[in-house]
């Protein structure tokens, strides 16, 4: 059994296409196929069902792809080790957000401190977050709401109340809080369903009589400040995500404390090499630093 024959089966298994496959591997189908073929005939069993154009991963197959992940995920992280061993002052982090309303402070803060090292960001789903966890993929990821997975550690950093945002002409704009109720007329700009301020709010609003009306719903958080104050619909902002310059007034909201919990998350059995222990060192300072501004 070869390397290149597992990571060939990881990116079978994953697409479910060989076409597919075999463009992001930039190799040929037929080469792909029978790569994938001899892996079966040394492991003695078929690993997908054919349908049609599509495999599907059987029994076997599913069996055989969690020990495909673990074997070259730690070859992964052995490779990891020996690079940071060799050059401790270089490398790379891998980060996910569900939000990132503070990142740009966080990394301004971690390039100060390590300006050498490396990284790239990606805004993710929850879903999308926790798949890339599990296959030990990221190094970190910030996300709200928590994660409780066995693979995965989990550390709340901050307590982030939610707001309403409106436009300063909006009838509640002199106003300093507000019911939920009082909003089931409103227009609502929002992030989709499967982003963390989104799923929070959505049953909270549906626990008081109303499921509120989008007419915008999208993937990129910042742009809600944009659409309120150009009073397209009001927002459930995350206080860490308040934009003070915009043309917006932020509300309180009354009877209900609502508030997102941002954790930070990591592999359990991922190495963590120095430069990320680093890292969560200036996530757990700047929160640190945030909460004591908030109880000001």
């Amino acid at each position: 059994m070869e390397l290149l024959q597992l990571h060939y089966f990881l990116a079978v298994a994953r697409s479910e296409h060989v076409t597919e496959a075999a463009r992001k591997l930039h190799v040929t189908q037929s080469s792909l196929s029978k790569t994938i073929q001899r892996l079966e005939e040394d492991l003695g069993v078929l690993l997908f069902d054919r349908i049609g154009r599509k495999l599907q991963l059987n029994e076997f197959g599913r069996r055989f792809l969690r020990r495909a992940e673990r074997a070259l995920f730690e070859l992964e992280q052995g490779k990891q080790e020996l690079s940071d061993l060799s050059s401790p002052d270089h490398g790379a982090l891998e980060l996910g957000v569900t939000s990132a309303s503070v990142l740009p402070d966080i990394l301004r803060k971690y390039r100060k401190k390590r300006p050498n090292i490396q990284f790239h960001v990606q805004m993710l789903t929850t879903q999308e977050m926790i798949m890339l966890l599990e296959r030990g993929e990221v190094d970190y990821c910030l996300s709200s709401p928590p994660v409780e997975r066995d693979e995965i550690e989990c550390q709340v950093v901050f307590i982030d109340p939610i707001l309403v945002a409106v436009p300063m002409g909006h009838r509640l704009a002199e106003r300093s809080s507000v019911s939920l109720s009082e909003l089931k007329n409103e227009w609502f700009v929002g992030l989709k369903v499967g982003y963390g301020t989104r799923d929070l709010m959505d049953p909270v609003c549906k626990s008081v009589g109303f499921t509120p009306h989008y007419v915008y719903e999208g993937d990129e958080p910042a742009r809600l400040v944009n659409l309120v104050e150009a009073e397209i619909g009001i927002a459930f902002i995350p206080s860490t995500a308040r934009n003070d310059r915009a043309q917006i007034k932020y509300l309180q909201v009354e009877t209900h404390e609502v508030v997102r919990k941002i954790a930070l998350l990591w592999h359990k059995s991922r190495y963590i090499s120095p430069a990320a222990l680093d890292f969560h060192e200036v996530v757990v300072e700047y929160f640190e630093g945030l909460s004591k501004e908030t109880q000001l």
